[in-house]
């Protein structure tokens, strides 16, 4: 009778674990060799002053944390270190997720914005659409799709658009030439 249980239960747990053919694989495979990296980056594309005041300062991506179902990639802009971008591998998809952090640590009153792929995310580019706790916690974002993608060993994009008003962003960051890594996140 046991041999009976453990057959089904062993089944489950083949089916969760880590198998080939994982949403996002192309693109943790492409990340993987820069973990524990930092790289700079620029400006490419803006629409706000806001923008335009991020191009004078440095900003720095830092691939911190890599495993095979979540990235920690804090983005500072300047000395403002309260930015981390967090993947996270779904069921169905990827997920990003906004970390915004005061510098004593505690969260942001907006933080944990972000959205999920519709595509499953197999490919080096990944497109995330704003989910429901984002267009309630910024209403404006509602319509926003962010972007993450790697020309492997060459630049890693991250960029914003919002279809219902025009708003662009784009930042790319030089995978060639890694920086010192900064400090730690807030």
């Amino acid at each position: 009778m046991r041999i009976g249980l453990a057959a089904p239960l062993l089944m489950m747990i083949g089916c969760q674990s880590i198998g080939p053919n994982r949403s996002g694989d192309p693109f943790w495979e492409a990340l993987q060799p820069h973990c524990g990296q930092a790289f700079a980056g620029r400006v490419v594309e803006g629409t706000e002053a806001s923008d335009a005041a991020m191009r004078e300062q440095a900003l720095v991506m830092h691939v911190r944390e890599c495993s095979s179902g979540e990235l920690r990639i804090p983005f500072y802009v300047g000395d403002n270190r309260s930015r981390t971008w967090v993947i996270t591998r779904t069921r169905d998809g990827v997920r990003l997720k906004h970390d915004h952090r005061h510098e004593d640590g505690t969260p942001d009153q907006v933080t944990q914005y972000g959205g999920e792929t519709r595509s499953g995310g197999n490919n080096l580019s990944l497109e995330f659409f704003a989910d429901e706790r984002t267009a309630q916690l910024i209403p404006a974002a509602q319509s926003n799709i962010w972007t993450m993608a790697i020309e492997p060993a060459k630049t890693f994009t991250y960029a914003l658009r919002r279809d219902n008003s025009g708003r662009r962003f784009r930042v790319e960051f030089d995978l060639t030439t890694p920086v010192s890594a900064p400090p730690s996140p807030w």
